[in-house]
């Protein structure tokens, strides 16, 4: 009885309990509707592979890292003696079977005392840069390195192919050290070798012409300013060891009072420069890597390549984490722009339901409103012209009706004379 009662009273229902069921019946199909129009977006947004490329992108930016071969970037003054040092180097290599790899940066060279794996003169030319840029000789460098530098990641692809089979890689820069250090393709071309391969930044130091405390500090500025714009390890390689020995630079560097004693003799305001700028390099000193070399000789090669190898083993402790920091930092901002543009990309979607939208450049409202402004230009010369022609017919016709006024008048007088 009870089940036959509820049954009456389902099939009672008055027909205004009946409308809240059609409308909770459209709502439901309203949420389904969009339901099904977010799923098309996100099926479309699939068959473009954003997301995909997006979890691609970020994957690529990560650079598989190789522990050899080391890189060696040889910098310094003009007349230091860079190609000749780098010449000694690759004389070393050979006679120890370290297998090696040499990159000339110099395009202005114009021969080489060894020879060279790459060589920016194969691909650009010093001088037709110049010609065809109107340009001087240290502009004509800077332009044929930055030419270059836009294909340096071909040179990094044929390092990495050959990276098992090398030791290292001996890098040659300009003789004019500001157009390497101090360029945007000096800087890209660091920056994509120390973020594949662990990269040394040698300078080499004219021995002789250092002896005067006024040059060898002028020398450590220089140093410490490379140090610490490529923040790479960094190797001084006094040269020149079989002319002048370097042992009092290694005492000025060690003891700051002994520098001082050097500046008694100068009582100018260069020295107490110098002698204030000793104390600030003094921790500069502590933390850097010297040895004394000979380009002639062949003397200290072994002891350079002692400091290499410590220098390449505190790059991989302490400078590759700050590059893996510092690319984790540049990830970071990219995933960032990527989500914000994708957010815009859905929203976008969401507003069109999925549609294609036909951009307006503009041309075809002009077409169907009316003329162009430039055919209204035209319109209103024509228009003008008519004015003018206009203007012209009424100057004539009241000419014209002047002229029929006067003869009417003289017309008027003969008549009067002869009239009775």
């Amino acid at each position: 009885m009870d089940i036959d009662s509820e049954f009456q009273n389902l099939n009672l229902k008055s027909p205004e309990d009946g409308a809240p069921m059609q409308m909770d019946a459209e709502e439901s199909a309203q949420v389904k509707s969009k339901g099904k129009e977010k799923e098309a977006i996100s099926e479309s947004m699939k068959k473009l592979h954003i997301e995909e490329s997006s979890c691609a992108s970020a994957g690529s930016s990560s650079i598989n890292f190789k522990r050899k071969p080391v890189i060696i970037i040889v910098v310094g003054m003009a007349g230091s003696g860079k190609t000749t040092f780098l010449h000694r180097l690759v004389c070393h290599t050979q006679a120890s079977n370290i297998r090696g790899y040499v990159v000339n940066l110099d395009p202005a060279v114009m021969t080489l005392p060894f020879g060279a794996n790459i060589d920016i003169r194969d691909t650009v030319r010093y001088k037709e840069v110049m010609k065809q840029f109107n340009l001087g000789p240290n502009g004509g460098i800077l332009t044929s390195l930055n030419l270059f530098a836009t294909k340096f990641d071909e040179v990094v692809e044929m390092i990495e192919k050959r990276a098992d089979q090398l030791d290292y890689v001996l890098v040659d820069t300009p003789g004019q050290i500001e157009i390497f250090t101090w360029s945007a393709s000096g800087a890209i071309i660091t920056e994509a070798f120390a973020s594949t391969f662990p990269t040394i930044v040698t300078y080499v130091v004219d021995t002789p012409r250092s002896a005067s405390p006024a040059t060898f500090m002028s020398n450590m500025l220089y140093a410490c300013s490379i140090l610490y714009k490529t923040r790479l390890p960094l190797v001084l390689a006094f040269n020149k060891v079989d002319v002048a020995q370097h042992k009092f630079a290694l005492e000025w560097m060690e003891d700051f009072e002994v520098f001082h004693a050097a500046l008694d003799s100068d009582h100018s305001y260069t020295s107490t420069l110098t002698r204030s700028l000793s104390l600030v390099l003094d921790e500069f000193y502590k933390n850097l890597r010297s040895v004394g070399v000979s380009a002639v000789s062949g003397a200290g090669m072994e002891e350079f390549f002692k400091a290499i190898e410590a220098s390449a083993a505190e790059y991989l402790e302490s400078y590759r984490a700050d590059l893996d920091k510092r690319r984790a930092e540049k990830q970071r901002l990219e995933e960032e722009r990527m989500r914000e543009n994708m957010d815009k990309l859905r929203k976008d979607m969401e507003k069109s339901g999925g549609e294609t939208v036909v951009l307006s450049t503009g041309l075809k409202d002009q077409k169907a409103g009316g003329n162009t402004p430039m055919d209204e230009e035209d319109e209103g010369e024509e228009g003008g012209e008519e004015g003018e022609d206009e203007d012209e017919d009424d100057y004539v016709r009241f000419s014209e009706e002047e002229d029929e006024d006067v003869i009417d008048e003289d017309e008027d007088e003969e008549v009067g004379r002869f009239s009775f």
